[in-house]
């Protein structure tokens, strides 16, 4: 992998962890660092691995949000071009063939909520904090706020906290079911790696193809949606992992899926 000014890239087994760091700022997202997530995405889609983990540097954030003092000078043109960079970074992250996950360490604000949002899971610490602030500064959730936040958490819900702009704490996050889990800050990330490597031992076109049904039947009316997942729940049939996996069911072993 690269060297990053702003990421820190660790590998573990066939689990990759990105850690976006930039202190300062609370890991606010500014151009160069989208910029460096970008290129991130494309060393990872070359790869072996089979679980993402995203997360913050330090305790305080996640990632605050997007960076106001580069925003502040942006017109109309430059607002929607800055806007189609982040939705793109992010929607690569939502479509990556692998599951990921964010570990939500304090503040997720703004751009922060949306990039946990492109995750496929989503854990978090006690001491985080998720939020779209962003009609307090004039504008509107500009990296797909708007559509993730109503998918995930209901339209009624996403309305009221975009208009109101206001912080919700953990345990609110998990009873609207913006989070899966929330944790102690010192097992958070534990957590995450664990769950990262029960992913990972099951076989990783199963997986993939799961995420794709999932990610792709959403919208789909119920009849089209089914035959989707009819023609995935085929193709499996084709691959070594099912047949290595069936056979190792059907004689008490354990096999150790290639992704074939």
């Amino acid at each position: 992998m690269n060297m990053y000014e702003h990421l820190k890239i660790e590998e573990k087994g066939n689990i990759a962890i990105l850690t976006i760091s930039a202190p300062k700022s609370l890991n606010a997202l500014n151009t160069t660092i989208l910029n460096e997530i970008d290129e991130f995405l494309d060393e990872f889609e070359g790869g072996q691995f089979r679980c993402l983990i995203i997360t913050g540097d330090g305790e305080k954030s996640f990632v605050a949000g997007a960076d106001i003092s580069e925003m502040a000078t942006l017109g109309p043109q430059q607002g929607e071009t800055f806007g189609r960079k982040g939705a793109a970074v992010f929607r690569r992250i939502e479509t990556l063939p692998c599951p990921v996950i964010a570990a939500v360490n304090g503040f997720a604000l703004g751009g922060g909520c949306e990039l946990a949002m492109a995750c496929d899971i989503r854990l978090c610490s006690d001491n985080a904090r998720f939020g779209q602030p962003e009609v307090g500064l004039g504008i509107i959730p500009g990296f797909s706020g708007t559509v993730r936040l109503a998918r995930l958490v209901g339209i009624g819900m996403a309305k009221q906290l975009i208009y109101s702009g206001k912080n919700i704490k953990a345990d609110e996050a998990l009873r609207i079911g913006l989070v899966n889990e929330v944790l102690p800050q010192a097992e958070l990330m534990n957590r995450a790696i664990e769950l990262a490597g029960q992913i990972a031992a099951n076989a990783p076109l199963a997986v993939s193809a799961a995420k794709l049904c999932i990610n792709t039947e959403y919208d789909m009316p119920a009849e089209d949606a089914i035959a989707f997942e009819n023609r995935a729940f085929g193709l499996c049939f084709n691959t070594e992992d099912q047949k290595n996996g069936m056979q190792a069911f059907l004689t008490k072993g354990k096999c150790e899926f290639q992704g074939k």
